[in-house]
């Protein structure tokens, strides 16, 4: 079960401080919310621990592919239990980051409150690969792997922040 993302009072950005100031939230969005983003909120949710709070959407959910399933299974990564999710019950929430992974996504995204950093990640879409099983699959795997360091790039660049913020923070405390 998803958990629900709650309004923050600050509606500056912010970078969590685990254990001070609460998870990064982050948000995945992509048309269908069945490949792609599925891929990456798993991605995101087994790096990122309790640094982040991740949930993905769709603009128009359909149904998790089952390829993205298998090439997850691959690296030991389940989403068989996960399923499309439509923008709708996020609407209302506060994101530090708000990432789209398709272009339809990203000129239809919405305006989340607070100042939520938006990215766009182009990644091609896995469901209109065509060719044998091996030739799809090759693409899904592909799009897998460019997700997975995209993630670890984003938690790199989190990482910087907190540190940054606490360099900032310890530097007040001595004034």
């Amino acid at each position: 079960m998803e958990e629900k993302l709650t309004s923050s009072e600050s509606v500056a950005p912010r970078l969590a401080l685990p254990g001070l100031d609460g998870p990064v939230r982050v948000l995945f969005l992509c048309t269908g919310n069945s490949c792609r983003s599925q891929m990456a909120e798993a991605l995101l949710r087994r790096d990122g621990l309790s640094t982040v709070q991740v949930v993905s959407a769709g603009t128009h959910p359909s149904v998790v592919n089952p390829d993205a399933v298998r090439v997850m299974a691959e690296i030991g990564v389940d989403i068989s239990g996960y399923q499309s999710k439509g923008l709708g019950p996020f609407l209302g929430d506060f994101f530090d980051y708000v990432i789209t992974l398709c272009g339809d996504a990203n000129e239809t995204c919405p305006v989340f409150p607070g100042q939520a950093l938006r990215l766009h990640w182009p990644l091609t879409d896995p469901a209109k690969a065509q060719g044998t099983e091996q030739e799809r699959l090759q693409v899904f795997r592909n799009v897998r792997d460019e997700i997975e360091q995209r993630v670890e790039d984003l938690l790199s660049e989190v990482l910087d922040g907190f540190l940054q913020e606490l360099h900032q923070r310890w530097l007040a405390r001595r004034a």
